[in-house]
C-alpha cells in the first residue's frame, strides 16, 4: 500500500472518540476470537464467530471487499505473517500459532488492531519468546507516540527491542495512518531512526503493527496474491493497536 504524497489528516477529539469506539468493536471481536482459538478448529470457524459479532454490533467489517479481500478477517498460520484467508481447510493444531487481524468501520471510522496467540497448552519457547517479544515491540512504538516525535522514533524503538531478541523485523509491511479510510497516511516502517519521516502532531492516529520473524526478514505473496509468508519458512507474529496522538500522550484507541 502505497501512499506517494498524500496528506496526513489530523482527527478532532470528537473524530478520535468515533474511532474510539470502533476500535472497542475490534477489541470485543478479538477478546472473544481468543476463546475460540484451540485445536481442531478451522480459521472459517473464527471468521464467521468475528462476522455474527461484527454484524450484531451494527458495524461494517473494513477488510471484506476491500481491493477485492474476500473475507472479514485476516487469519496467518506459523510462517504466514499478514493477510492469510480464512477457510474451512485451514485446521489449527496444538503448537500453531495463529495471528488475527481485524478492522470494522462503524459511523464511518475504522478500527484495525491485530494479536498472535498460541494454539493449545504447550508451545514451543522460541514461539513464545516470539509472541512475548512482538507483543512488547508495540508497546515500545506506542511509547514514542508523542507530540515532536517522528515516525522514525516509533520504528527505531520497535526494531532495537525486536533485533536485541535475536528476531527480525518484516520490511516489506507496514503500518499506516488510518481514520475515515483504512489505510491513510503515513506508513509507519516497524524499522528506521529517530527522526527520520513525519513529525507527530496532536490529533495524528496511527495503527502501528510490528510483523516480527523468528528467521529472516524476507517476505513473499503466494498465488492467491494476499497471503504474506516468510521466504525461509521462519515463524512470524502480528500485534496492531490503533493510536492517536494527544497532548497527554499516545492513547490507545483498541485496548
Amino acid at each position: 500500500m502505497s501512499f506517494g504524497e498524500a496528506r496526513i489528516i489530523r482527527k478532532s477529539p470528537e473524530e478520535i472518540e468515533k474511532m474510539r469506539r470502533s476500535g472497542q468493536m475490534v477489541r470485543q471481536v478479538l477478546n472473544h476470537l481468543k476463546t475460540v482459538v484451540a485445536p481442531g478448529v478451522t480459521t472459517m470457524d473464527l471468521e464467521k464467530a468475528a462476522e455474527k459479532m461484527i454484524a450484531d454490533f451494527g458495524a461494517t467489517p473494513a477488510f471484506k471487499g476491500y481491493f477485492g479481500y474476500p473475507c472479514v478477517l485476516c487469519t496467518s498460520i506459523n510462517e504466514e505473517i499478514v493477510h492469510g484467508i480464512p477457510s474451512e481447510k485451514r485446521v489449527l493444531k496444538t503448537g500453531d500459532i495463529v495471528s488475527i487481524d481485524c478492522g470494522v468501520v462503524y459511523e464511518g471510522y475504522y478500527g484495525d488492531a491485530a494479536i498472535t496467540l498460541p494454539v493449545g497448552e504447550s508451545l514451543a519457547a522460541e514461539l513464545k519468546k516470539l509472541l512475548e517479544v512482538t507483543e512488547a515491540s508495540l508497546y515500545k512504538g506506542i511509547e514514542q507516540v508523542k507530540i515532536g516525535n517522528t515516525i522514525g522514533h516509533v520504528g527505531s524503538a520497535i526494531q532495537k527491542l525486536v533485533e536485541a531478541n535475536g528476531f527480525s523485523v518484516v520490511r516489506d509491511f507496514v503500518g499506516h495512518g488510518i481514520g475515515t479510510k483504512l489505510h491513510e497516511a503515513p506508513q509507519i516502517p516497524n524499522f528506521g531512526k529517530k527522526g527520520q519521516g513525519a513529525e507527530l502532531t496532536e490529533g495524528m492516529v496511527l495503527a502501528i503493527e510490528p510483523m516480527v520473524n523468528s528467521g529472516g526478514p524476507e517476505a513473499k505473496v503466494l498465488s492467491d496474491k494476499w497471503t504474506a509468508v516468510t521466504v525461509d519458512g521462519s515463524y512470524s507474529a502480528h500485534f496492531e493497536h490503533c493510536v492517536a496522538v494527544t497532548r497527554k500522550g499516545p492513547m490507545i484507541l483498541t485496548q
